[in-house]
């Protein structure tokens, strides 16, 4: 049985992203995330934006909200710069600090998301969507004999 463990605490937490970084960031609640959903980046997304640009965005509006500080962030001489909100898009259009961000800190609220039935879908009916994983009978066979 799966266990959601509470963490009553709202205290930040420093997340080592790569060498050398580290963000300090506070609890990824609920108001956050609806927050961060409604973020104006997040509204002003075409219809025909792709999955990854919209995780891009709302890991960019999660970050927004969340980053408090952090270490290992500098300029082009080197010389450490406050958390600004273009400063944080920037850092997260890094690859491997966008995946460690995403992995780290954003997928920990997702999990809960993703847990929440813990049934499969139905190939059919009112909860359809399930894959299927075998092929179909390429031929039918007979019944088996009941003794």
């Amino acid at each position: 049985m799966t266990m959601i463990r509470l963490n009553l605490t709202a205290t930040p937490q420093w997340l080592d992203l790569a060498p050398g970084l580290r963000l300090l960031v506070g609890p990824l609640t609920t108001a956050l995330m609806v927050s961060a959903r409604a973020d104006a980046a997040i509204e002003a997304m075409p219809d025909t934006a792709t999955t990854e640009e919209l995780a891009l965005a709302m890991a960019k509006a999660v970050a927004r909200r969340a980053v408090l500080d952090w270490e290992g962030v500098g300029d082009a001489e080197g010389e450490p710069v406050a958390v600004t909100p273009d400063r944080i898009d920037a850092l997260l259009e890094i690859w491997p600090v966008f995946e460690a961000f995403q992995t780290q800190y954003v997928a920990r609220g997702l999990i809960l998301d993703a847990e929440k039935n813990a049934s499969a879908l139905s190939p059919t009916g009112p909860s359809a969507g399930a894959i299927a994983t075998a092929p179909p009978a390429q031929t039918s066979v007979k019944t088996a004999r009941q003794d």
